[in-house]
């Protein structure tokens, strides 16, 4: 494979991942569902606990298994590839379902597509991350709070036991996801950040 092929090969990954990533699942599915406007909603955000806060338990079941869908998919596609190019493919991905084009760049905050990824590329990478988010969301009652955790343990995981490629790809992820959390980290600050509610469950 010449130079241009792989160029070719990075490009058409990086932009069929990230296009797969934009796939908006919870809109998707909570417009089929009869609710209008899921933006209107709680945060506002097109994820699975925001889908929870409707009162639909399947849509929100079903919203999160689609979007950890999304990232693991995406890996398992570009892993023929080689490592390199999953990589690439677990980065954008986790980019579109964050900053869709079809919903002007205003998307997710990448969680459930990171833990598809993470899983995709090593279950004990993706064990971290979700038992991590169980574990400070259990105490905290703050589902940003845990995948803030998430999202800062993982990468030591990684750096620890990992290859150095994933090791980075997961700081990137990381970096990303943490990004997102921008807003929820500044209402943590100032306590007005929204707790879970168990009953919702």
């Amino acid at each position: 494979m010449n130079v241009g092929d792989n160029f070719t090969l990075i490009i058409s990954i990086a932009l069929l991942s990230y296009l797969f990533g934009s796939i908006p699942f919870g809109l998707v599915l909570t417009k089929l569902g009869g609710i209008s406007n899921l933006r209107e909603i709680g945060s506002g955000n097109i994820g699975a606990t925001n889908v929870l806060r409707t009162g639909r338990k399947g849509l929100a079941f079903f919203t999160l298994v689609l979007d950890i869908g999304k990232g693991f998919g995406a890996v398992i596609a570009t892993s023929i590839f080689g490592i390199n190019y999953a990589m690439i493919a677990s980065i954008f991905v986790v980019l579109g379902h964050i900053f869709p084009v079809w919903l002007k760049f205003k998307g997710g905050k990448g969680v459930a597509t990171a833990i598809g990824v993470l899983i995709a590329i090593d279950w004990a990478l993706g064990s971290v991350f979700i038992i991590t988010w169980i574990i400070v969301g259990l105490i905290s009652r703050y589902s940003s709070l845990a995948s803030l955790f998430a999202f800062i343990l993982t990468p030591g995981y990684a750096w620890w036991s990992m290859d150095a490629p994933i090791f980075y790809t997961s700081c990137i992820i990381s970096v990303i996801g943490i990004y997102r959390h921008t807003e929820n980290i500044r209402r943590l600050i100032s306590k007005e950040e929204s707790k879970i509610r168990l009953k919702s469950f």
